[in-house]
């Protein structure tokens, strides 16, 4: 189990955003767990030097692209980048030294896995290089994969059918639990019993976690077939329960 590092950006900076407060049209909705004075390229730096690679910074709307690329360049091909990638865009991040560009909104129309887009984006990334988003909100008994900022819900739910289909068409997932993302509440352990059940492919597993003894969880129930970022808990986000020096020396010894 690996230990995958995070740059969440929002408005040019590094924020822990509780993710179901991300409504688009409605900025007053907004819950930020904190806010670093440290630059992007200060957290690459951290990373690249704790040798945390397959990270992801993720672009929380617009104007971020300048941060993304800040931190991209100081550790070329060491982190994914994602929000707002597509067709036309994904292979000028590749360019810029990302590793994997993450997609979501973007493959989904009206609901549906588009194949035909799926296939675009292949052309532009090739399946080594793509890594799909397929963060999820939970209703009833399950977990439907969420888009625009983890607000519309598609008819795409976490399904054993569901991750064989999409594995055709990239290397990994990245799938946070939207509803207890940055919370700091514990994670999704029905969630994560799935991925570790269900997924054909690497998987990170994000949202809810709370202290070390959360991943070890994840590790356990997800038949230690999956790792995970952390994101408010960690002392480097302004969080008290888990020292990102901790989480490095998890890392280390879970190799």
């Amino acid at each position: 189990m690996r230990f995958r590092p995070c740059i969440d950006l929002h408005d040019g900076k590094v924020k822990q955003i509780v993710g179901s407060t991300l409504v688009a049209d409605d900025p007053a909705q907004l819950r930020t767990n904190f806010v670093a004075a440290a630059s992007p390229s200060w957290f690459a730096d951290l990373y690249k030097k704790d040798k945390l690679s397959g990270g992801h910074i993720v672009m929380l709307g617009p104007g971020n692209e300048d941060a993304a690329a800040e931190a991209l360049a100081v550790w070329p091909g060491g982190m994914q980048i994602g929000g707002g990638i597509d067709s036309t865009n994904a292979a000028v991040w590749l360019e810029k030294g990302a590793s994997h560009v993450i997609v979501t909104s973007w493959v989904f129309r009206d609901g549906q896995i588009d194949e035909n887009r799926l296939d675009r984006l292949l052309l532009e990334t090739g399946k080594e290089r793509l890594v799909l988003d397929l963060s999820c909100r939970r209703l009833g008994d399950d977990y439907f994969i969420v888009t625009d900022r983890w607000q519309k819900f598609t008819e795409a739910t976490i399904t054993a059918e569901t991750l064989a289909e999409l594995a055709g068409y990239c290397d990994e997932f990245l799938i946070h639990a939207a509803d207890v993302e940055g919370k700091c509440s514990g994670i999704e352990i029905d969630l994560v019993r799935r991925l570790g059940q269900f997924s054909p492919v690497p998987t990170t597993y994000a949202g809810g976690i709370r202290h070390l003894e959360d991943m070890e969880l994840i590790d356990r129930l997800g038949n230690s077939r999956l790792d995970a970022t952390i994101g408010s808990a960690l002392d480097i986000f302004g969080g008290s329960s888990i020292k990102y020096t901790d989480a490095v020396d998890f890392h280390r010894n879970n190799q």
